[in-house]
């Protein structure tokens, strides 16, 4: 632990809790890349750009942090976006310290807003997000607001491929400090909105299997998906 693993140019961190908090309090963006979604560096340009200028990336995938081993020689120890919040919303916060949700629906900004507040995180405002151009994500009225409210922490808690792009314009968009934490669905496991992951799961590599039982047809060919990360190491 505590090295950076250089993987087709993009740094992921391989740090305990307290060094990835650290940095992440220095500003900047933390993604969180699902094995499904690294498939697709060599197609989607802008993403792949998104992960190598992200601040942090951690090791989300238990495929991916195989696939090191085997091909690379690299032991490393898997960090996912869910455990990451998890901790980073356990932490004492002060009361005045703003949070900022980039929600995909109403549905889910309630769920998430009230999780929250059992945390005593009280300071929170919230965005819906629109469904973003492909070729060109911008979104003028999300800056406005970010600009006006200044929030010491923004989570973004869309799907993948898409929040990495927005933290990027975030971050050449703000003038003030901020750290953007890019974990997606992360936060729906913690409200029970999505498959019943808890620690143990999570640290078994298990995480796949319930989300596959909880939704079978969203998830199963993402799984199937992973497989061909395998390119990129043969």
């Amino acid at each position: 632990m505590n090295s950076v693993i250089i993987f087709k140019k993009i740094k992921f961190y391989d740090y305990s809790f307290d060094l990835l908090l650290k940095r992440l309090n220095k500003g900047g963006y933390l993604v969180a890349p699902a094995a499904s979604a690294l498939t697709n560096i060599d197609k989607n340009r802008d993403y792949y750009n998104s992960l190598i200028k992200s601040d942090i990336a951690i090791l989300d995938s238990g495929f991916f942090c195989i696939l090191l081993r085997i091909f690379k020689s690299k032991k490393v120890t898997k960090f996912s976006g869910y455990l990451f919040l998890k901790k980073f919303l356990d932490l004492k916060f002060k009361k005045k310290t703003k949070f900022f949700l980039i929600d995909p629906n109403k549905t889910e900004t309630v769920f998430n807003k009230n999780y929250l507040k059992k945390k005593n995180i009280l300071n929170v405002q919230s965005y819906i997000a629109p469904i973003y151009n492909n070729q060109n994500l911008k979104d003028l009225k999300l800056l406005s607001e970010i600009k006006k409210s200044k929030p010491r922490y923004i989570l973004i808690n869309l799907g993948g491929e898409v929040q990495e792009r927005l933290a990027l314009y975030l971050r050449e968009n703000l003038k003030f400090k901020t750290s953007i934490i890019c974990t997606g669905a992360a936060i729906a496991f913690l409200t029970k909105r999505q498959a019943p992951i808890n620690d143990f799961v999570d640290r078994y590599y298990l995480g796949w299997i319930f989300r596959i039982i909880f939704s079978p047809r969203k998830h199963f060919l993402r799984a199937l998906k992973s497989i061909f990360l395998i390119k990129f190491f043969i």
